[in-house]
């Protein structure tokens, strides 16, 4: 595979109020990261955090996605609501359209869409309403960059309709057999050079080790870490160095990465 280039995104924003998620190092991270996924209100969040993050985003030259959720504050997102995929589909687009607005009060455009947490999972594993949000964002913006996991209903679908969507590696979150992410509500301190060791072998290799001891084939336009996992900062760091000894330059994603 031996990628020349890569994105690497990270979650923003992610508190409420005077609280925070993680580590606090939103200002830290973002300057290394080439995507910042920005959450809107529904798990973590608000118009304060919302406004300060894109202008601390634009200030950095990062590209802006919007990160809507279950509306779930209690649970950071990470519970599953049933919902019809309508009414869900109208809760991501008034997640969008918020952060939207922030995005063009300060000049930038907004780049992608990625759902948080249990949402994701869900879109991933339930093509109908994968679908509806695909042709709702079609509608809205067909340029709008979806981010998404290759093995998951969202990116058949819009492969499908002609969707631009961006395939994600999870640097420090397990893989199943089925290339899916292991979903968890807590995750430890991870070591940072192992992390980027994981991302390098990826990026040159192709590969990544299950939680079941086999080697996978993976594909990915962007490279993931979360800003709540514990020493978020020193794995971002430790991941963009070890890309960047490898000659692997981090860049925004294209909307044209997914047919590449």
């Amino acid at each position: 595979m031996n990628k020349q280039y890569v994105d690497l995104n990270s979650d923003m924003g992610e508190g409420f109020g005077p609280w925070h998620i993680g580590d606090g190092v939103d200002e830290q991270i973002m300057p290394l990261i080439s995507s910042a996924n920005i959450a809107t209100g529904f798990h973590a969040g608000d118009p304060n955090i919302m406004a300060r993050t894109v202008q601390l985003a634009r200030e950095s030259g990062v590209g802006i996605g919007a990160h809507p959720g279950f509306r779930d504050l209690v649970g950071f997102g990470r519970r599953h609501i049933a919902e019809t995929p309508q009414a869900l589909v109208n809760d991501l687009l008034y997640q969008v359209g918020a952060l939207r607005e922030f995005a063009r009060l300060h000049g930038v455009r907004l780049q992608h869409v990625k759902p948080h947490g249990a949402l994701y999972m869900h879109a991933a594993r339930d093509e109908t309403f994968s679908r509806l949000l695909v042709e709702t964002l079609q509608q809205v913006d067909p340029n709008l960059l979806l981010f998404c996991m290759e093995s998951s209903a969202t990116w058949r679908v819009a492969q499908e309709i002609g969707q631009p969507a961006i395939r994600e590696f999870y640097a420090d979150r397990d893989y199943d057999r089925n290339g899916s992410i292991v979903f968890i509500r807590r995750i430890g301190p991870l070591d940072p050079e192992q992390v980027a060791e994981k991302v390098l072998r990826a990026c040159v290799d192709g590969k990544v080790r299950t939680v079941d001891g086999d080697d996978i084939d993976i594909d990915f336009d962007s490279v993931c870490i979360h800003s709540d996992t514990p020493g978020a900062l020193q794995l971002v760091r430790g991941t963009r160095e070890a890309l960047v000894r490898e000659g692997i330059r981090i860049t925004g994603p294209l909307a044209t990465a997914a047919s590449l």
